[in-house]
C-alpha cells in the first residue's frame, strides 16, 4: 500500500509533532517531509502531499479540505514567533514588508490593520533574498518562525500579532492546523492523532531532544513550547478560525 505523504513545518513550534511521529514509529506508515508553511500549503493544493500542517489562510485554496485530528499550532496570547518589527512606532508605520514564508501571518496583519487599527499601509511582498533587518523609517517587517528570536533585539518596537488578535477578539489564534486534501482512513487518523499526542504531552522531553537544534535553544525552547504555543484544537480555536476566515474573505 502506498504511504500517505505528510508535510510538516520546519520550525521549533512543530518539534512536539515531529517527536511524536518519530518516537511512535509513525514514519513507517508515512512519508514525512518538513517545509516552510507556504510550501506545506502549496503541496496540499497541488496534490504533492496528502496531509499537511497548513496555514489557516490557505485552507480555502484547497479543493477538498478536511481538518484532521485534535491538534494545531495556536496561541492564546503572546506567540513570540509572529511579530511586526520596526524602528518606528507602530502607528507611524506606512510600509510593511510581508514575510514570504507564510500566508496566515501576512493576512493576519492585514486583518488587524484594516479591522482593528483602521489603517491601510502599503504592503510589500518579500522573497528569499530580502534582508529582514533592512526596514527603514516608517517601515516595518512581518517576521515569522524561529527568526523572531534572532531578530527581536534588532528593532526598537515590536507587536506580537497573536496577542494583538486576542486583545481585540478575546480569542486565541490558530496559525496552522492539520489538513488533508482527501478523506483518509479513520484508523490512520486515529493513530496519527495518538502519535501527535505523544509529543504534545511530553514537552520537557521534546525540549531536551531539540535543545541544541535551530535558533531557539535550551531553557528558552522549553519556555516557548510550554508558554507560547497552544497545541489543542478546541472549540475556542475553531471559533477563531471561523472568525479569521470571515475577515479574510472581506479583504
Amino acid at each position: 500500500m502506498e504511504k500517505i505523504r505528510i508535510s510538516a513545518v520546519r520550525y521549533a513550534n512543530t518539534y512536539p509533532f515531529i517527536y511524536g511521529l518519530t518516537e511512535s514509529g509513525f514514519e513507517s506508515r508515512a512519508v514525512i517531509e518538513t517545509d516552510h508553511p507556504a510550501v506545506c500549503a502549496e503541496k496540499l493544493i497541488t496534490g504533492k502531499a496528502d496531509l499537511g500542517l497548513v496555514p489557516v489562510a490557505a485552507i480555502p485554496l484547497i479543493k477538498e479540505p478536511h481538518i484532521t485530528g485534535d491538534y494545531c499550532i495556536g496561541a492564546d496570547g503572546k506567540v513570540r514567533t509572529v511579530q511586526l518589527m520596526s524602528n518606528s512606532k507602530p502607528e507611524s508605520v506606512q510600509r510593511i514588508f510581508l514575510d514570504y514564508r507564510s500566508r496566515t501571518s501576512v493576512n493576519l496583519i492585514r486583518v488587524i490593520a484594516r479591522n482593528f487599527w483602521k489603517r491601510e499601509p502599503e504592503w510589500i511582498k518579500t522573497s528569499e533574498e530580502f534582508d529582514f533587518r533592512s526596514a527603514g523609517k516608517n517601515e516595518a517587517v512581518v517576521i515569522i518562525g524561529d527568526q523572531c528570536f534572532e531578530l527581536e533585539n534588532s528593532y526598537c518596537h515590536s507587536v506580537d500579532l497573536a496577542e494583538e488578535w486576542k486583545n481585540f477578539t478575546g480569542l486565541p489564534f490558530v496559525f496552522a492546523c492539520w489538513v488533508a486534501n482527501r478523506i483518509l482512513p479513520q484508523d490512520f487518523i486515529s493513530d496519527f492523532s495518538k502519535a501527535l499526542s505523544l509529543g504534545v504531552n511530553n514537552l520537557d522531553k521534546v525540549a531536551e531532544r531539540f535543545q541544541n537544534t535551530g535558533i531557539i535553544r535550551g531553557p528558552a525552547l522549553k519556555d516557548y513550547l510550554r508558554n507560547n504555543i497552544d497545541y489543542i484544537f478546541d472549540d475556542r480555536k475553531r471559533k477563531a478560525v471561523e472568525l479569521f476566515l470571515g475577515y479574510l474573505g472581506k479583504l
